[in-house]
């Protein structure tokens, strides 16, 4: 029994010293005026390779590079989910976007956040922040009881789950409305000129890309080919609000000012600013300046405008002296989607580009390339510089900067969300155990070195037609060792079926969790 009984001696005086430090990190964040700003850069499909910093060849990423050099580069840390509007939801709910079934939404869909539902942003309020997104939402607007009226107060969306502030592409890049909403109105829109969409049938007398092909900028695919805006076929269809159209070449612009007006006002308190990029998602039509910087067409020259963009953002925060008490976080909400769309010629031009590193997959996938993706903490004031190989899951932070700043969490709020703050702070800490990986098709589940995905009947044609899309699933247990095989080639289910069966039991046990986890699982 001795051994036993040291190991469990030695496991609770790791909780002990743990416990010390995290509660040295948020007394020292509560004294005073050092509650960080945090700003937290939400980059939308790219890949775990994309990054120069993570080893990419054909593109640089100069701006992003010097964060991950004076920062934290986390090797094996995770979106929630394989695909956009599920690990937003998770990002700001601390919450498996399973619990309420969230997939991607329609670009007309409801608000998926109660209005009563705790969120990180609100959390950041308690404690005195002002809270900030701009750029891409695609968690829903209005309450689902009547059809958003683009004309009036669009509520409830981000200023009712706890941002003081917002400046929105409303869903993505690549769906109607094809206008900025800032707070509850939509920005430029005139009064003779009224805004409706529908998502089920044609309204007005627009054109559209299946009808007038003639004048498109890019070839419309059996998605892309409803109402034509700024020379793109998009999902949905438009009628009127010409006045508030986008210009997709200006979004660089138009956003990063917005973040450094936001950041400008809000320098006398500690501020929370989500950057929800549109980058790198279909259309993609970077700005004139970053055009042909890259031999990977379109694709790569938005990583560099992404760059960019990050890089203003950072020079204000310098520039009003704000940057070392600033908790920078850069990431990515999925992989890197292996079929580009209505731009798949840009796959003919990566070369030798590895958008997903060595991992198997991309968005969709239950593939390691799914989830997998940069993450990157710059805090000079509190972070060492290194590189971090331990698990860790954006869905996280919620827990982890609460526990940073003080802040309490009730029972049933964040019940998902882990304290990771020594990790997140130290290279050299390890993080979780185990982590669930989700698509809308699957489910699986790292410990440690093994990834297990549960078999499936669910039928995943529609996935399968996509060009260069593999989701992962099977009918049979797939089992992988990563240490030894990263790229998920060797399925090991049948030489160790009882690895298989606790790896099931495990994931089980997650799916009917009814309150927050309190320890590694």
């Amino acid at each position: 029994m001795l051994p036993n009984k040291l190991l469990v001696l030695g496991l609770f005086s790791i909780g002990i010293f743990n416990t010390f430090y995290s509660d040295a990190y948020a007394k020292e964040a509560q004294n005073g005026a050092e509650k960080p700003n945090i700003v937290l850069f939400y980059v939308d499909d790219l890949g775990w390779g994309d990054l120069s910093s993570y080893g990419a060849t054909e593109v640089n990423t100069p701006n992003i590079d010097a964060l991950a050099k004076n920062g934290i580069r986390f090797t094996d840390a995770h979106s929630s989910a394989a695909t956009c509007s599920p690990s937003r939801y998770s990002l700001l709910t601390g919450e498996h976007a399973f619990r309420k079934n969230i997939r991607i939404l329609k670009g007309d869909a409801p608000l998926v956040i109660s209005e009563v539902q705790k969120t990180l942003p609100k959390m950041l309020q308690t404690a005195g922040y002002r809270t900030g997104i701009v750029g891409k939402w695609h968690l829903g607007l209005g309450d689902g009881n009547t059809p958003v009226n683009w004309n009036e107060n669009v509520k409830p969306g981000p200023l009712e789950v706890g941002f003081d502030y917002s400046f929105l592409i409303p869903a993505t890049g690549d769906r109607v409305p094809s206008v900025f909403l800032e707070n509850h109105d939509v920005v430029n829109l005139e009064k003779s000129d009224p805004l409706f969409v529908n998502y089920n049938k044609k309204i007005g007398k627009r054109p559209t890309g299946y009808e007038n092909p003639e004048i498109l900028r890019q070839a419309a695919d059996s998605q892309h080919n409803k109402t034509i805006v700024n020379g793109i076929s998009r999902i949905g269809w438009m009628q009127g609000g010409k006045s508030a159209e986008w210009r997709d070449e200006e979004f660089n612009t138009v956003l990063s000012d917005k973040a450094k007006q936001f950041i400008s006002k809000s320098s006398q308190q500690p501020f929370f600013l989500l950057f929800s990029f549109h980058d790198i998602h279909v259309p993609r039509l970077p700005n004139e300046m970053f055009r042909g910087k890259t031999n990977m067409g379109a694709r790569g020259d938005s990583i560099v405008q992404m760059d960019w963009t990050t890089g203003q953002v950072v020079e204000k925060l310098r520039e009003l002296n704000l940057l070392d008490n600033t908790l920078v976080i850069f990431t990515s909400d999925n992989g890197a989607v292996l079929t580009d769309g209505y731009d798949d010629e840009a796959l003919k031009r990566i070369g030798t580009h590895k958008q997903n590193g060595p991992y198997r997959g991309g968005k969709y996938s239950i593939y390691e390339a799914g989830t997998r993706i940069p993450f990157i903490v710059h805090y000079p004031n509190r972070v060492k510089p290194g590189v971090s190989n331990s698990l860790f899951s954006q869905i996280d932070l919620y827990a982890s900067i609460a526990e940073l700043l003080g802040v309490p969490l009730e029972e049933t709020e964040a019940i998902d969300s882990q304290n990771q703050l020594l990790p997140l702070f130290d290279a050299s800490k390890l993080a979780r155990k185990t982590l669930v990986q989700e698509t809308p098709h699957a489910k699986g589940l790292r410990e440690n070195s093994w990834k297990y995905i549960r078999p499936t009947e669910k039928d995943v044609a529609w996935v399968k037609a996509k060009k260069n899309i593999d989701p992962g699933t099977s009918k049979a247990p797939q089992l992988f060792d990563l240490d030894t095989d990263p790229s998920e080639l060797h399925n090991l289910a049948a030489k160790y079926p009882d690895k298989v069966k606790l790896l099931e039991q495990k994931l089980q046990d997650i799916e009917l969790q009814s309150i927050r986890l309190k320890s590694l699982k």
